[in-house]
């Protein structure tokens, strides 16, 4: 093989990982747009509840993740990515063709227990095919081309409203989610020999969960992880409801939502720069301080000045750019001391924060009333408890150091 194939290989590579990592992200950001008009279609009783087509697909992801990890080394890569893009193609079906909110929660429910090995996989593959420095670069390429898509996701989804019905969102993920099956079957080898597998079973699962929940460290930035992370979810849930129904800014919702998304990425490049300077520690206590003053002062500002769309576009601008220093700097060193058991870690890591993220960020999203004083009250609360948390652990530490 000449090199010239071989780096196209590697670009192919790259690309197919950023898809099947977006498999998330395209599942939430495209449907934002559609969320009142889903909600109305299926009659809910409360617009909040329209949320509910969100937080679903978190919970499916908290309890597939579990499942997904451990599975993966259990029967190999491949076979468990088909399953998984098979259970999501199934949930997006069920999705098309819902009649009631209650068959809606149920299909987005199956679709996050699906997207949970895309996500998984990706990361075990790369970890599987590369090390070292080389990993760390593949893992940047892929991380740059995922970040377009909370950018694109909500004019795609918006642009379908244009032209047909919400439910053809769902089609979009049939389309999705299909095409990446056949590209995975065609193109992506098996990463992990069968004398690597690890057997799925209770005991394997029971022991990583003692391992991590008995790590200070990892329970810690677990916690910030799960707290930081239901802040946004709450965001998420309410942004159709405070972009379109508060501001009014109709269409251009999508391209508001896509320049908050383009600090996330831009942060993250950041972070890369930074991180090996300053420390992932360093940074992430400075932006949780940063998010948590921020949410302070925009609070008070409520009780002065009549807030305007700006404010508010300019102050989601700048808590995304933390989140962009958050997101990975908080799972890295929630994993940094499991060593050996570093997938199942990362599955029950992503699990236990996810189930603190769904919890709370669904409490804010459900006090949505018509005002930023619920988003903004939330991200102050868990930022002062994430900042709690880190200060606490950092006192143990030095106690028994």
């Amino acid at each position: 093989m000449n090199n010239q194939n071989k780096t196209a290989s590697d670009k192919e590579f790259i690309v197919l990982m950023a898809l099947l990592m977006s498999v998330v992200a395209i599942s939430i950001d495209a449907m934002l747009p559609a969320l009142g008009v889903i909600g109305k279609a299926l009659e809910v009783s409360h617009p909040n509840q329209a949320q509910y087509i969100i937080s679903s697909v978190f919970i499916g992801l908290a309890i597939g993740q579990l499942i997904s990890g451990p599975l993966s080394d259990a029967v190999g890569r491949k076979k468990a990515l088909f399953l998984a893009l098979s259970l999501y193609l199934l949930g997006s079906v069920i999705c098309f063709l819902s009649g009631n909110i209650e068959l809606m929660l149920f299909g987005r429910f199956v679709q996050g227990l699906g997207a949970s090995g895309p996500y998984v996989a990706c990361m075990s593959i790369v970890r599987d095919k590369y090390s070292g420095r080389h990993m760390a670069r593949v893992m940047s390429l892929v991380m740059m081309i995922f970040i377009t898509v909370p950018i694109i996701a909500p004019a795609l989804g918006q642009g379908i409203l244009l032209l047909a019905s919400w439910r053809y969102i769902f089609a979009l993920y049939i389309l999705y989610s299909s095409l990446v099956m056949v590209w995975v079957a065609f193109r992506l080898e098996e990463t992990l020999p069968e004398e690597n597998r690890i057997a799925f079973n209770l005991s394997n699962i029971t022991s990583g969960i003692k391992t991590v929940f008995s790590n200070r460290q990892t329970v810690c930035y677990t916690i910030c992880m799960g707290l930081i992370f239901g802040a946004l979810i709450g965001d998420l849930n309410s942004a159709q409801q405070i972009f379109q129904g508060q501001f009014g800014v109709g269409k251009m919702f999508v391209v508001y939502f896509g320049l908050q998304a383009l600090a996330f990425g831009v942060s993250s490049l950041v972070n890369s720069q930074l991180v090996e300077k300053f420390g992932m520690r360093y940074l992430s206590v400075r932006a949780i301080a940063i998010m948590t003053i921020l949410s302070a002062l925009f609070l008070l500002a409520h009780y002065f000045v009549d807030i305007q769309f700006w404010m508010f576009f300019l102050y989601g601008m700048a808590l995304l750019f933390c989140f962009g220093i958050l997101f990975g700097n908080l799972n890295a060193l929630a994993l940094e001391p499991m060593g050996d058991i570093a997938g199942l870690a990362s599955a029950i890591i992503g699990s236990s924060s996810s189930v603190i993220a769904i919890i709370s960020g669904t409490i804010i999203g459900q006090m949505y009333d018509g005002t930023l004083i619920p988003i903004v009250s939330g991200f102050l609360i868990l930022g002062m408890l994430s900042w709690g948390v880190m200060f606490f652990f950092d006192k143990e530490a030095k106690q028994s150091s």
